[in-house]
């Protein structure tokens, strides 16, 4: 069953969502940084042996591309259209490493209705990602434009 669409206004500062677990190969791991961050400690198991990281590791970016895939299959909104505006305080606190179940959480941290163009507000979440021990593998703060309930009211 589709969610249903949700606006601005139904989207109440505190309200915590939990993706369900991705778990990362090597092979996933090896084509997403031969292909945008080709990095020898995320292409080459054997050079990642004797990297700083002791093995093959994730590209941070790869993380941040497998929760974005994660929301937008979700659609928490349902049709509601949402629109990235940024992120902040994205930090990369831990490697991943092949086998690893990552489980996304988001907070909502803040919301604010536009004053100059009601029809839209502003919508902060806070996201963590965290690994099968626990540990916070990534964080950052999501910001994203949602449409309120003026914008599904029919226009004269």
């Amino acid at each position: 069953m589709p969610n249903p669409d949700r606006y601005l206004e139904d989207l109440p500062v505190g309200e915590v969502s939990i993706g369900p677990p991705i778990t990362i190969s090597e092979a996933e791991i090896i084509s997403f940084a031969r292909a945008y961050d080709p990095q020898p400690f995320h292409t080459d198991p054997l050079a990642a042996a004797s990297s700083q990281f002791g093995s093959l590791i994730a590209s941070g970016w790869h993380v941040a591309a497998l929760a974005m895939k994660q929301l937008v299959e979700s659609r928490p909104y349902g049709a509601t259209p949402v629109l990235g505006m940024g992120v902040d305080e994205l930090r990369w606190l831990h490697p991943v490493r092949p086998g690893d179940r990552l489980t996304v959480r988001r907070e909502i941290v803040s919301s604010k209705r536009s004053t100059s163009k009601p029809d839209r507000g502003v919508l902060k979440t806070l996201v963590e990602i965290t690994n099968q021990e626990g540990i916070i593998v990534m964080r950052f703060t999501s910001i994203a434009q949602v449409a309120t309930r003026a914008k599904a009211l029919p226009q004269p």
